[in-house]
């Protein structure tokens, strides 16, 4: 559950005093904000704790107070947090009467509890919620791949599914019949609902509508990731998914995409919606990647990948390493982008994952057959493997990989990575004082930017770069938000003149970044 007010009373760090609403403590406290405005709520969600000290407020003044409180009631804010000891020595009591007015909790805020002190209580609770909804999630997608991975059809990922969200679950084929329900009583609801299974089929896949009636809220999904979606799912509830329920119907969403029957038509769509996607990183274009890529391959490029190029001798082509590898790629539910380059396979699959483990066993166990049975079989491939990479470093993994498949077939092994290609390194040769020099001028701007106090350009710049381009990702690692990081990276091209879309600045920068690095003494 998200903090309520409440919760926040019972924090016993906060020392907080309910002065007005005391029967609405259970609302739900989105964020915590401090604002001393006449009139906050133009800058207001909804759900917030305002806190205020009363600054710029005519807190005594009965019809002032009433005006106040009744915006913030209406703009859905959860109740007003009141720091005593600063402006008033007590909350006002037309304050008080005016929130009980309009039914607004009102708490008072002791002097020595800083509002920074609410605010993160609030987001802790916030993020507890939030971990504990990501961890019910991936527990319900561990039961469901389990359930799909069994073998017996879809009757327990769904009888699973609907446990998980403490409601009913259905599965139709593309004419909208119902092909499995749980539990058994859910047949006959989900029966009812073929209309609006064949409104969703003429939708390109993902998609998804919600049925609202007198009997439940019911979402359906569409599944497949063609122009025509291969099946449906519904899930009937008696309210809107959570965080946790939502994990687990995005899981079997997937796990039963994965597990329909797909014609070849299907298949060629995916192809030529990954090689669209592999032609666009590779032009430099990641943005535009990530657009086309969608639900289906969207994920594989929010985290390191590795590259790889996978080519056979025999006429079967690679196809026995593509199906170890999908077949991994669906237990884990991973995403697999594969593009079919004549006699051979161009392949991105997340680092550290299961597909890209699975090649290499299966490589592994061919070094160790060839040499007993004396020569190749139909099934030998030769696969060259990409350093960790992200979107706007496609270009660079495809030639490492180039350069190791090249190698691989020299040795005469299965597989070859790139960092084995790479087992020395520039830093060393960083140090040089020229080096220095072309590094200090290089970011002597972004320096002097940052030592005025208008923002840490340089430290955002070495997280961007050190995560490959990865918005999310760098952002995380700084703890701002990925609109500032944007910002911020804006900031750098303007400052410096040149674009952060070339590869050649980024290499520039980031040596820059290493040699500075390199030269400068640890601090004590």
């Amino acid at each position: 559950m998200p903090p309520t007010l409440a919760s926040l009373v019972q924090h016993s760090a906060l020392k907080l005093t309910v002065r007005a609403g005391a029967d609405r403590l259970d609302t739900p406290v989105r964020w915590a904000h401090a604002s001393e405005l006449a009139d906050p709520v133009p800058y207001m969600d909804g759900g917030e704790l305002l806190l205020v000290t009363a600054t710029n407020l005519d807190a005594e003044n009965a019809d002032s107070m009433r005006r106040y409180v009744r915006r913030l009631a209406g703009a859905g804010v959860a109740g007003v947090g009141f720091a005593v000891g600063v402006n008033y020595e007590d909350v006002p009591q037309a304050l008080v009467d005016a929130a009980e007015e309009s039914g607004l909790p009102l708490l008072e805020v002791p002097r020595r509890t800083p509002f920074l002190a609410i605010s993160k209580a609030v987001s802790a609770a916030i993020a507890a919620d939030q971990y504990r909804a990501v961890t019910a999630g991936f527990e319900a997608q561990r039961e469901l791949t389990k359930a799909a991975l069994a073998g017996d059809g879809p009757a327990d990922l769904l009888a699973r599914l609907a446990a998980h969200i403490d409601g009913w679950a259905a599965l139709y084929d593309t004419s909208g019949a119902v092909l499995a329900a749980a539990p058994d009583w859910a047949a006959r609801r989900a029966a009812r609902l073929t209309l609006d299974v064949e409104r969703l089929r003429d939708r390109p896949a993902p998609a998804s509508i919600v049925v609202a009636d007198s009997e439940d809220r019911v979402e359906l999904q569409a599944l497949g990731t063609g122009r025509r979606a291969r099946g449906a799912l519904a899930v009937g509830t008696g309210a809107a998914l959570g965080t946790a329920e939502r994990y687990a119907v995005h899981s079997a969403v997937a796990l039963l995409t994965l597990t329909t029957a797909r014609s070849r038509s299907l298949q060629g769509a995916e192809q030529r919606l990954g090689a669209a996607v592999l032609r666009m990183l590779l032009a430099g274009q990641p943005d535009h990647a990530r657009a086309v890529a969608g639900d289906l391959y969207g994920g594989l490029l929010d985290a390191p990948f590795r590259l790889l190029i996978a080519e056979a001798a025999a006429p079967a082509g690679p196809e026995p390493l593509i199906e170890t590898m999908e077949a991994a790629a669906a237990r884990s539910g991973e995403a697999l982008l594969l593009v079919p380059e004549g006699e051979r396979v161009v392949v991105l699959a997340a680092d550290g994952g299961a597909a890209v483990a699975a090649c290499a066993a299966y490589a592994e166990a061919q070094d160790d057959r060839a040499p007993r049975e004396g020569g190749a079989e139909d099934s030998d491939i030769v696969v060259g493997l990409s350093a960790p990479a992200g979107p706007i470093a496609v270009s660079a993994a495809y030639k490492q990989a180039e350069q190791a498949l090249s190698v691989a077939r020299r040795r005469g092994r299965a597989l070859v990575e790139h960092e084995e290609l790479a087992a020395g390194s520039v830093l060393p040769l960083l140090a040089d004082d020229a080096v220095r020099a072309f590094a200090d001028g290089m970011l002597r701007a972004l320096h002097e930017h940052d030592a005025k106090g208008r923002g840490d350009l340089v430290a955002s710049l070495r997280a961007w770069l050190s995560r490959h381009g990865q918005w999310d990702a760098a952002a995380a690692d700084l703890g701002v938000h990925r609109h500032t990081l944007r910002y911020r990276m804006r900031r750098v091209e303007e400052i410096l003149g040149r674009s952060l879309d070339d590869p050649d600045v980024r290499m520039e920068l980031w040596l820059a970044l290493k040699a500075t690095a390199a030269t400068t003494p640890a601090e004590d």
